[in-house]
């Protein structure tokens, strides 16, 4: 099986790195048990030479892509500063792909390598997952796509994606499951440390609000939430405040920030609740009544609801624990 890891300009250099190895320890375990190896892999690009991170790092590439006729396996790494400038400067790449997805490849975009993914049009209609600091981004510049929030993996058709940074490690356990078998991906796993399944970033997720936009009502009405996580407040209440009719309130805020202004109210109050969760000295009743709730069950299933844990789950995977000598 031929697995071509592009290397574009503006690629962060531990993403063709790690799926390189990856594939290579599925070769190493099988050729010391006497079988033939799975995956030929290469380092693929638009020139020999990629400099990256500011020219700190030079990638040799094995072969240009005009070089490389037909593959199996296509891996897009994730992409650095600013991301339309990143596509830009990759449109030959956007080319490239889109002739190799119709021959039959399948295609992989590891963290914000999405961006240059969706810029194909082969996520149109689809689902899709990112870097959830990138994802108010992403929805901007790629409405006709699906974002996932908090998802690690998403696969239609012969075309996945992956969460944020490291989870795309699980992203690449998966294809080595799907390509080989749940024992080989079992014994990478172990050989990297890797814990299998995972299915949510929710967890490492921080809610910061979507304010990038001109409407000067709606990121008010954001500011006020945000400086009144105490309070109970009501679409009602919000709309009598700011003078504005619930209904256009409720369509306008929706537009823009992609939560309704119940959601939000909760992000918002989640979030300030794990911020004083992290330190572990508040206990949880203390924290809930700080930011609006004083109903257990439903702030407990709410913040579940939103990081995958409970709020005491929460607590004990931040809380810094003694090492013990």
């Amino acid at each position: 099986m031929n697995v071509s890891i592009l290397v574009p300009k503006q690629a962060v250099l531990a993403s063709i790195i790690d799926p390189r190895t990856m594939f290579t320890a599925v070769n190493d375990f099988l050729e010391k048990a006497g079988q033939a190896p799975l995956f030929t892999v290469e380092l693929v690009g638009l020139s020999t030479d990629v400099h990256l991170h500011g020219g700190l790092f030079t990638v040799h590439t094995d072969r240009l892509v005009q070089q490389v006729e037909k593959t199996d396996l296509i891996i897009i790494p994730a992409l650095s500063g600013d991301m339309q400038h990143a596509l830009e400067l990759n449109a030959d790449l956007i080319l490239w792909i889109r002739r190799q997805q119709a021959q039959g490849a399948e295609v992989v975009s590891l963290c914000v390598g999405a961006f240059l993914l969706a810029a194909t049009g082969l996520l149109n209609g689809k689902a899709c997952s990112t870097h959830w600091v990138a994802a108010n981004e992403f929805r901007a510049m790629f409405p006709a796509v699906a974002l996932v929030d908090g998802s690690i993996i998403t696969e239609q058709n012969g075309v996945y994606s992956s969460g944020g940074a490291t989870s795309y490690w699980n992203l690449l356990l998966y294809l080595v499951e799907k390509f080989a078998d749940r024992t080989m991906a079992i014994r990478v796993a172990k050989y990297l440390a890797i814990d299998m399944d995972r299915s949510s970033q929710s967890a490492f997720m921080m809610f910061q609000g979507q304010k990038a936009h001109h409407d000067e009502v709606v990121k008010n009405i954001q500011n006020y939430i945000e400086a009144n996580v105490a309070d109970k407040l009501t679409i009602d209440d919000l709309a009598d405040a700011f003078a504005i009719g619930r209904r256009s309130l409720e369509r306008r805020f929706k537009k823009i920030t992609n939560n309704t202004v119940a959601e939000y109210i909760q992000r918002v109050k989640i979030e300030a609740a794990k911020n004083q969760l992290e330190p572990g000295v508040k206990n949880v009743n203390e924290i809930m009544y700080n930011v609006g709730y004083t109903d257990t069950k439903a702030f407990r299933a709410t913040f579940k609801k939103i990081t995958g844990l409970s709020p005491i789950a929460y607590r004990d995977k931040y809380t810094r624990k003694e090492v013990a000598l």
